[in-house]
C-alpha cells in the first residue's frame, strides 16, 4: 500500500476524483438548474402555468431518474465516445453528468418551491415579469436551500464517480475496484473508502457553512 508507485497512483486517483466530481456537478447544474426553474414556473400553481410542458419535462426527468446509474452509464458509452473520444479514464464523465442532471433538477425544484408564495405575489403585484421573478425573487430567496441541495448533489455525484470505476472511469473508485476488489487487497480498498468519506465530509461541511452564511433568516 505504501510503495511509491501506489502512493503516486492514489494521488492521481484523488485528483481525478475531485476533477470528475466538480466538473460533472457543474455540467449537471447547467442542465438541471434551468430544468428545475421551468418545472416550478410551468407548474399549475406557478407564475406561468404550462401544464403540457410541465408534464412532458416531468416524465422525461422521471424516466432518466428511474434508470439505474450503471445501466445508464453503459447505455451512454457510444455517446460518450463520440463526445470525448474515449470511454475510460477521468475524461469519460458524460454519463456521469447526464445521470446527475435529472436528480439536480428535482433538487432545484424542491428548493424553489420552499420560497414563500407571499414574496412571489408581492413581486407580481409590482409588475415584475416571470423572468424577473425567477432571477430576482425565486433564486435569491431559495439560495440557502439551493446551496444545501448542491452539497447533497456533489456528494451523490462523488458516489456515482466511484461506481463509474466499474466500467473504466478513473479516480479512487477505480483503484478500490481494480486493486482492492479484483486483486483482493483489502487494505487498499479501506484506504480508498476513507479518502472518499473525507472528501464527502469536506464538501458537505463547506456547503452547509456557505448555506448558513447566506441565509438571511439566521
Amino acid at each position: 500500500m505504501f510503495k511509491e508507485g501506489m502512493l503516486a497512483l492514489v494521488g492521481q486517483g484523488f485528483i481525478e476524483t475531485i476533477y470528475m466530481t466538480v466538473i460533472s456537478t457543474a455540467l449537471a447544474y447547467i442542465i438541471g438548474l434551468p430544468l428545475g426553474l421551468v418545472l416550478v414556473v410551468t407548474d399549475k400553481d406557478g407564475i406561468h402555468p404550462i401544464p403540457w410542458l410541465n408534464s412532458l419535462l416531468g416524465m422525461i426527468i422521471n424516466f432518466f431518474r428511474s434508470i439505474p446509474f450503471l445501466i445508464l452509464l453503459i447505455a451512454l458509452m457510444p455517446f460518450t465516445k463520440m463526445v470525448v473520444g474515449t470511454v475510460i479514464g477521468s475524461k469519460a464523465i458524460v454519463g456521469l453528468w447526464i445521470a446527475a442532471a435529472p436528480f439536480i433538477a428535482r433538487m432545484v425544484e424542491s428548493s424553489l418551491k420552499e420560497v414563500e408564495i407571499g414574496v412571489v405575489e408581492a413581486a407580481q403585484s409590482m409588475g415584475a415579469s416571470p423572468f424577473q421573478i425567477m432571477t430576482k425573487v425565486l433564486l435569491p430567496e431559495a439560495k440557502p436551500s439551493l446551496l444545501v441541495g448542491a452539497a447533497i448533489s456533489i456528494t451523490t455525484i462523488l458516489g456515482y464517480s466511484a461506481m463509474a470505476g466499474i466500467v473504466g472511469a478513473g479516480g479512487l473508485g477505480a483503484i478500490a475496484i481494480n486493486y482492492g476488489y479484483y486483486r483482493k487487497q483489502s487494505d487498499i480498498m479501506y484506504v480508498m473508502v476513507i479518502l472518499m468519506a473525507i472528501i464527502v465530509l469536506v464538501f458537505q461541511e463547506l456547503g452547509m457553512r456557505i448555506s448558513k452564511h447566506t441565509d438571511r433568516r439566521l
